[in-house]
């Protein structure tokens, strides 16, 4: 029997960004904030995104961990805990293929949150960045939308945000994402060879 195969330019992917509170010994790593974006027929649906805080406590935060947690503390006691979230985030995330750049954390992540669902494939945009770009000095998300000219357009859908906010990454990774799918040569690219099956 064959498999059927899915060009990636044709289906709808979902981009995910975890922001977390970074490794303190004695506490979990625990997600405080997250993005997803849409893309579909291999564009940025800038209308297709969610984004939520997630309530951690009282717990401390690695003080190296990027982003606005330490402004936002009142925000995140009361934004919904994971348990809440998850059945808004699962219609985001479930039954499509997900995104992410290094995406470790966000599979970790959700591995914590929904440990009964499968979820996937997985499309790793820096394996993808790897491939396609191995000369870039740094694969760094912000770094590699840096050096394609792909900033602008981020900030753009994003307006007021930088780095390290979950909705801001995901539109990055995003745009990534439809920066390599219009690339000579991955016209035909299905998404199991983005996942690497």
């Amino acid at each position: 029997m064959s498999r059927a195969y899915t060009e990636a330019r044709e289906a709808c992917l979902a981009v995910v960004d975890f922001e977390t509170t970074g490794s303190v010994p004695g506490y979990p790593v625990e997600p405080w904030q997250v993005g997803v974006v849409r893309v579909r027929g291999g564009r940025v649906c800038a209308d297709e995104a969610f984004e939520s805080l997630v309530r951690v406590g009282d717990r401390p935060f690695n003080p190296r961990a990027p982003g606005r947690h330490a402004r936002l503390r009142r925000e995140l006691s009361e934004a919904p805990p994971p348990g809440e979230l998850w059945p808004v985030l699962a219609e985001w995330v479930g039954g499509v293929p997900l995104v992410a750049h290094h995406a470790g954390t966000e599979r970790s992540v959700l591995a914590r949150l929904a440990p009964l669902h499968r979820l996937g494939p997985w499309v790793d945009t820096l394996t993808l960045v790897r491939r396609a770009y191995p000369a870039l000095a740094s694969k760094a998300l912000e770094d590699v939308c840096g050096a394609l000219g792909l900033s602008a357009r981020v900030c753009a859908a994003c307006p007021g945000r930088e780095a390290h906010d979950a909705l801001f990454d995901a539109f990055a990774c995003a745009v990534l994402l439809e920066h390599l799918l219009a690339l000579p040569g991955w016209e035909r690219v299905t998404v199991e060879a983005l996942a690497g099956r």
